[in-house]
C-alpha cells in the first residue's frame, strides 16, 4: 500500500510566557491509501494540532508534511487553501451546517466555493445522498434532521469534491451508538475506495474496531502503532 500522507520529524512550539512550549515532538507517521487510520490519545496530547498541521491549517516549527508525494511544507498560504479545497474533505464533531440552507445546499458548499453553479452542485449532492441513505431528506434544513442525519450531511459535504483525504475530528462523539456505527460504516466504505484514505482523531473507543491502523499519542509524542 502507498502512503497518502507522511510526516517527518514534525515539531510544534507555541509562545508561552517568556519562552516557548513544545507541543509536538518529532512526529513521524504515515497514513496509507485504502485504509482508515485513527489517531488516539488523551485530551491535550496534540492530536488536533497534528491534524491541523497535516491539513495545512497550521505551519509546524520544523519537519515535513507530504500529501500524495507533494511537500506541502513548501506551499504558500494560497496553495494550502487550494489543497484543502481540492484534495481534503473535513468532518467535524459539531457538523458546522448553515441553518438557513437545505441539507443538499449545505453539502454543495465546497463545489459552490470552487465556482460550480448551485444547480449542478445540489444535483451532485443528491447523488451522494442516495449512496448514504439521505436522499429523502435533501430539502430539509438542519433543525429538521437528527444528529446522525446531520453528520451524514457533513460527510456528504466532505465527499462532494472527490478528495483523496478525509479527515475527521471526533465524528461520533456527539452521537449515540447506533448513529455512530452508521457514520463509521460510511467512513469505512470511503476508506476502501481507490486512492482514498480516512484519518480520524477520536476518544471514542466504541469505534476502534473500524480502524485498519491505530496511532497512539501522549504528551505530544507517538507512543505506539497498532
Amino acid at each position: 500500500m502507498q502512503n497518502l500522507v507522511e510526516t517527518k520529524d514534525i515539531c510544534m512550539k507555541f509562545p508561552s510566557g517568556d519562552g516557548w512550549t513544545e507541543v509536538l515532538h518529532n512526529i513521524s507517521i504515515a497514513v496509507l491509501k485504502n485504509q482508515l487510520t485513527m489517531l488516539v490519545g488523551p485530551s491535550g496530547c496534540g492530536k488536533t494540532t497534528l491534524l491541523s498541521i497535516i491539513t495545512g491549517i497550521l505551519t509546524p516549527s520544523s519537519g515535513k508534511i507530504f500529501i500524495d508525494n507533494q511537500d506541502i511544507s513548501e506551499f504558500t498560504d494560497d496553495e494550502k487553501v487550494l489543497l484543502r479545497r481540492r484534495k481534503i474533505g473535513f468532518v467535524f464533531q459539531q457538523y458546522n451546517l448553515l441553518p438557513t440552507l437545505t441539507a443538499a445546499e449545505n453539502a454543495a458548499i465546497p463545489l459552490i466555493a470552487d465556482g460550480v453553479s448551485l444547480k449542478e452542485a445540489v444535483e451532485k449532492a443528491g447523488k451522494i445522498f442516495e449512496q448514504i441513505g439521505l436522499y429523502e431528506h435533501r430539502d430539509k434544513t438542519p433543525n429538521q434532521l437528527s444528529g446522525g442525519q446531520q453528520q451524514r450531511v457533513s460527510i456528504a459535504r466532505a465527499l462532494i469534491h472527490n478528495p483523496n483525504l478525509i479527515v475527521c475530528d471526533e465524528p461520533t462523539a456527539a452521537l449515540d451508538e447506533q448513529n455512530g456505527i452508521q457514520v463509521m460504516q460510511i467512513l469505512k466504505n470511503i476508506s476502501q475506495e481507490s486512492d482514498k484514505a480516512v484519518l480520524i482523531v477520536t476518544h471514542d473507543n466504541r469505534i476502534f474496531k473500524f480502524a485498519d491502523r491505530i496511532i497512539k499519542m501522549n504528551d505530544g509524542r507517538i507512543i505506539d502503532h497498532v
